[in-house]
């Protein structure tokens, strides 16, 4: 049986009103799974089917890239932790792109949302005013926030367009 992308409900909407600590993740929550409804009901096949040459933007990418990104900015670099690197390689940066097999499609969708848990648990019970330093530079949590925010942001958009030149369809 051929593995396809699941279903995934829309997360009730938040107060719109709410303090930053309450906004700023269920905005990235909401981010996180517009991401995942584009992929919903298509087979890893059609996760992989690449944009236009010479890009090497795919839905599948994206779903790896922002496993990627979700690690690095939570778990490595806010909370510290020791983790080897998620699919880029010094060899191949771009492997979250480029290095894709639709057979582990779901293992990818998978580690997705494994890393979006674990993301969430490094940042739970912390302030947004918790900093860290990064290459010379004090961030804070609440910047990991707005930057993962703009991330999804800039990634659903082309997220759109690859499910549209996919299969037709549109929204979500």
């Amino acid at each position: 049986m051929t593995w396809t992308a699941p279903s995934v409900p829309r997360p009730r909407p938040g107060s719109l009103t709410a303090d930053e600590a309450t906004l700023l993740p269920g905005v990235l929550d909401w981010h996180r799974t517009t991401l995942l409804r584009k992929c919903a009901g298509l087979t890893g096949e059609q996760l992989a089917e690449r944009s236009t040459p010479p890009s090497n933007l795919s839905l599948l990418g994206l779903v790896r890239h922002m496993a990627k990104v979700e690690r690095i900015w939570f778990r490595e670099r806010f909370a510290g932790q020791p983790l080897e690197k998620l699919y880029s390689t010094p060899e191949q940066k771009d492997a979250d792109f480029e290095a894709l097999d639709p057979a582990r499609a779901e293992e990818d969708y998978a580690c997705l949302l494994e890393e979006c848990r674990l993301a969430d648990a490094a940042a739970a019970g912390a302030s947004l005013d918790d900093t860290f330093t990064y290459d010379g530079e004090v961030f804070s949590l609440r910047f990991v926030y707005v930057h993962m925010i703009g991330e999804y942001a800039r990634h659903n958009g082309h997220a759109d367009l690859l499910r549209e030149r996919v299969d037709g369809e549109t929204g979500a």
